[in-house]
């Protein structure tokens, strides 16, 4: 099994491919395995992907108490540190794109390029009285998972993530029953994320010393707040260029590997 340490927390990653290495970050709910299809698809074609557990997640160590994302980005410099991939080619999906932005806007030396896919950053658009308003159906959802998984309702909840707040009504019965497995397996981890105050927060002027190549991107069938979200990173990195994949949500490495594997594959050869 292959590790690393990281402040005392091992975490497992598995390597893929030949080439440049890629470390692959994934968001709340899954493990490693959400990359394979992407892997699979194209990516290990043109690098030596880098999946790992995040801490909570998969083989890596749980720890008990209340966690941090900021626990999660330094854990992403051990990894990267760890495994002499300075600077790395980094993609990630989700609230691993949140931690991947956090860790870029204090240690922006680690990166050689970003990927990231729709970052829940909700806080860098609080001001926004009108995304307030399109967040509100999701927040009531994400009150009502939290609800579930207080009261040790794992499946429930997942099923009601799945479904009201990630991927859309009757997604949870067309996922395979590992990535059912998964997301339930995880549901109290996602609660210790959530129940983080600076879960959502992001450094945007930190964000701005980041020089390094960025990809941005969204899928056609997310909510409209993620593109107010991508607005705002915009801005703080002038340098980032946007992708959009058409028909894809939130987990485009899933839905569309190919198509994700390709847009990413290009991105960085062309940066």
């Amino acid at each position: 099994m292959a590790q690393v340490r990281a402040d005392g927390v091992k975490l497992y990653y598995e390597k893929t491919g030949t080439g440049d290495p890629l470390v692959l970050v994934h968001g709340s709910w899954t493990d490693h395995r959400i990359w394979r299809p992407a892997i699979e698809a194209g990516l290990k074609a043109s690098f030596e992907a880098v999946a790992y557990d995040r801490r909570g997640h998969g083989a890596s160590d749980t720890v008990p108490g209340q966690g941090t994302r900021t626990q999660d980005e330094e854990d992403l410099a051990a990894l990267i540190e760890g495994l002499g991939d300075a600077p790395a080619h980094v993609a990630a999906n989700s609230f691993g794109a949140s931690i991947t932005l956090g860790l870029a806007a204090r240690r922006p030396e680690l990166f050689r390029s970003i990927t990231v896919h729709e970052p829940p950053l909700v806080g860098v658009v609080a001001d926004d009285h009108d995304v307030l308003a399109q967040l509100q159906p999701t927040m009531t959802s994400i009150d009502a998972v939290l609800d579930h998984l207080r009261k040790s309702e794992d499946g429930p909840g997942a099923r009601l993530f799945v479904e009201e707040v990630a991927m859309g009504p009757g997604m949870w019965d067309k996922l395979p029953s590992e990535l059912q497995e998964t997301f339930v397996a995880h549901a109290q981890t996602w609660l210790d994320e959530q129940s983080d105050p600076e879960w959502a927060s992001l450094d945007l002027d930190g964000l701005a010393t980041c020089t390094v190549p960025v990809l941005l991107s969204r899928g056609t069938e997310s909510p409209a707040w993620f593109s107010t979200v991508l607005d705002r990173l915009a801005e703080a990195v002038p340098q980032a260029r946007r992708h959009t994949f058409e028909g894809a949500g939130h987990l485009p490495h899933v839905t569309h590997p190919r198509e994700y594997a390709a847009a990413l594959t290009r991105f960085v050869q062309e940066a």
